[in-house]
């Protein structure tokens, strides 16, 4: 079956790929193997030594991998080039733990026990389309580096940065089949991941339902999973907080035209600077430049990923009298949704309750501190939010009182790949990223050595 792959910004079909069918994947496994046994032949200093050759591989093809990806999801090219080196910045990061994954030695009754991190063997993730070079190089680099193989399959809107890493991991010198692109839809490429007896672990980004349906395909196996799912974050603005930085920050919900899962999406304001919020805000929203990739001077916010994309996110706001912002959308072709702020009628509105996925924030008023904590909680996600505030204290308290695996204060961003990432609740299951990610791919063996 041929698939078309398409241009956002312009509706333009890219290339036509021939979609894979599940018996790809019991191929990618036998492949696998082989490649398995070289990588960990090499020892963990020459696992070490092929990580960084593919670092500075990826150096020498950022500005390439930075126009694929843009080209693919019409993100703006400076965010693209930013990808490219942050896919970088990964795999330096990882370079050195197949050095470092030491296990333990524990005193026990008649002798000694010695613990070793082994490798799971192959590991299926899938990826989705809002940032697919990030996403892949967060699950695949640990799990290469703990010595593991790896089967990914890309969203099918978006599979051309993952087939050219493909091709440079091969370039890097790494063994050919440690790290396979399958092209194919969820329903077929994705469930035979799950279910494959070869494949050892999954790691998947996506919607809550769909994780859901990974979890249970791969639970009959007893097959580990990792899922980061969706959100709908709160962003907690006090009034003793510099407005103006805030209201500026909060524009970060529209990077990527909205399609994070992380979005602070719901913005709450202490009623004494709403107000002053809002005039912040929408002066902060009226300077965003919206257009392509190539938009001369940059863009700030690209298009939605596909038309029907465009159609989900138009039916949480077309009609609606409760907008409050809106900004001006591109002439001509292309996915394009505007950043637009609504003020709610109802604090059980669909728009308070669901992930819209698209450049569409809420704000509302709330009076005190007990009160926005229990609503940023009343949500079945939970993986981020932001605290505003200049008051150490409150920072702290509210920070710890939410319910969600990433949060910053007095920013917007709290996701780095030094740190761990997931979500409480119904966000997601297990963690990515930082120094413990590697032994998320492995398992522990104690072997006991008798004293007599």
């Amino acid at each position: 079956m041929m698939h078309e792959v398409v241009n956002p910004a312009t509706e333009d079909v890219i290339t036509t790929i021939e979609l894979a069918n599940a018996g790809e994947v019991d191929r990618a496994v036998e492949r696998a193997q082989p490649a398995l046994r070289a990588w960990n032949d090499m020892g963990p200093s020459g696992r070490a030594r092929a990580l960084h050759r593919l670092a500075r591989t990826i150096e020498d093809h950022v500005d390439e991998l930075a126009r694929i990806e843009c080209l693919n999801t019409g993100r703006p090219l400076a965010d693209g080039v930013a990808d490219a080196r942050h896919v970088q910045s990964v795999i330096e990061y990882y370079a050195n733990a197949p050095e470092r994954m030491s296990g333990e030695q524990i005193p026990v009754d008649g002798g000694m026990t010695l613990t070793f991190r082994e490798p799971l063997g192959v590991i299926g993730i899938i990826v989705p389309w809002n940032f697919p070079l990030m996403i892949t190089a967060w699950g695949a680099i640990p799990a290469l580096a703990a010595g593991n193989a790896v089967i990914l399959k890309p969203a099918l809107l978006t599979p051309l940065s993952a087939q050219r890493l493909e091709e440079l991991f091969v370039e890097a010198g790494l063994p050919h089949g440690l790290f396979q692109v399958i092209v194919g839809s969820g329903a077929e490429i994705g469930e035979r991941i799950a279910t494959h007896p070869g494949i050892a672990k999954v790691v998947f980004t996506g919607s809550t339902e769909v994780g859901a349906r990974v979890a249970s395909l791969a639970a009959p196996l007893m097959k580990k999973v990792t899922l980061e799912l969706g959100g709908k974050s709160a962003n907690l603005i006090f009034a003793d907080a510099d407005i103006a930085k805030a209201a500026k920050a909060a524009t970060k919900v529209f990077h990527n035209a909205g399609q994070d899962c992380c979005a602070r999406a719901r913005i709450y304001v202490e009623r004494p600077a709403y107000d002053e919020f809002l005039r912040e805000y929408e002066r902060a929203i009226q300077s965003l430049r919206i257009g392509p990739p190539d938009l001369p001077g940059g863009a700030d916010v690209g298009p939605l990923i596909s038309r029907r994309h465009l159609e989900h996110v138009s039916a949480f706001v077309d009609g609606s009298d409760e907008v409050l912002i809106q900004a001006d959308r591109p002439e001509g072709p292309g996915f394009w949704f505007p950043p637009t702020v609504i003020s709610p009628a109802s604090r059980d509105a669909r728009i308070m309750r669901e992930e819209v996925f698209g450049p569409v924030a809420t704000v509302v008023p709330f009076d005190h501190e007990d009160e926005v904590v229990r609503e940023a909680n009343d949500s079945p996600f939970g993986l981020a939010g932001t605290v505003w505030t200049s008051n150490l204290a409150r920072g702290v308290r509210v920070s710890r009182a939410i319910e969600a695996g990433v949060i910053s204060v007095n920013s917007n961003s709290a996701v780095r790949y030094s740190t761990p990432f997931g979500g409480y609740k119904m966000s997601g299951l297990g963690r990515e990223l930082g120094p413990d990610a590697p032994f998320e791919f492995t398992q522990t063996k104690s072997v006991f050595f008798a004293a007599d």
